[in-house]
């Protein structure tokens, strides 16, 4: 009668599975470094401002400020969209919150009212990524930091989206949407054309806007903006 017996699993099976193990225990513990330091500003303060506020992320720099009463008060560092996927230049607004359960989206969401897409600022599973171009448009922050900004920030706080200057290469007309809209009534408000935000949408505002300059500089009123009406924009 033949003996039976159990063969021992090869001995780099067993060093490929410790190391395996280690290797995921590690991706755990640069995880939590990542939340909880590494993001990190450091002697910002922790009370909620109490003046006027309003929220400016400069994509260069991949920081979100919050500002009291028009002057930075605390400063967070944040990753931003890849360059397939930007982030949305321009004049938003906070349009509604959420709780998350943790997951891609952290464990909060600010929505913006941008127009061409579901954009918002949020938290994220991936600490890792933060001070990176990482995301889909969207502005990712640790989930630390969204939480806290969560409770500053009411709904109607504006936020204003900026990035390095963009030429125009496309006439612009109603109902065009874009970060280059967003440039156009930019140019239109510096020069006190238009009174609206740069939401990055062509309405009726921007076209009476865009007639009012065309007027006033000898050119056909068309509210259409062609290679002409750029150039005198200095676009």
């Amino acid at each position: 009668m033949r003996s039976l017996f159990i063969r021992k699993p090869p001995k780099l099976l067993s060093i490929a599975t410790v190391l395996l193990i280690s290797f995921f225990a590690w991706i755990n513990v640069l995880q939590q470094w990542y939340e909880i330091e590494l993001a990190a500003i450091p002697n910002q303060p922790t009370a909620a401002p109490k003046g006027s506020i309003s929220i400016h992320i400069k994509i260069p720099s991949r920081i979100l400020e919050v500002h009291e009463n028009n002057k930075v008060y605390k400063t967070y560092r944040v990753a931003v969209g890849k360059g397939e996927t930007p982030t949305p230049v321009g004049e938003w607004v906070i349009i509604w919150k959420s709780y998350r359960a943790g997951d891609i989206f952290g464990t909060r969401f600010l929505a913006l009212n941008v127009p061409w897409g579901g954009y918002g600022i949020h938290g994220t599973n991936q600490p890792w990524s933060i001070g990176n171009y990482a995301s889909h448009g969207c502005i990712r922050m640790r989930n630390k930091d969204v939480e806290e900004l969560y409770e500053w920030i009411p709904i109607g706080t504006p936020v204003t989206i900026e990035n390095h200057p963009i030429s125009i290469q496309r006439q612009l007309k109603v109902s065009l949407m874009g970060p280059d809209v967003v440039k156009l009534q930019l140019k239109l408000r510096n020069l006190g054309y238009l009174e609206e935000r740069a939401d990055g949408f062509f309405n009726k505002e921007t076209e009476i806007a865009v007639k009012r300059f065309q007027h006033d500089h000898g050119l056909k009123t068309t509210g259409i903006v062609d290679r002409k009406t750029l150039d005198l924009l200095g676009l």
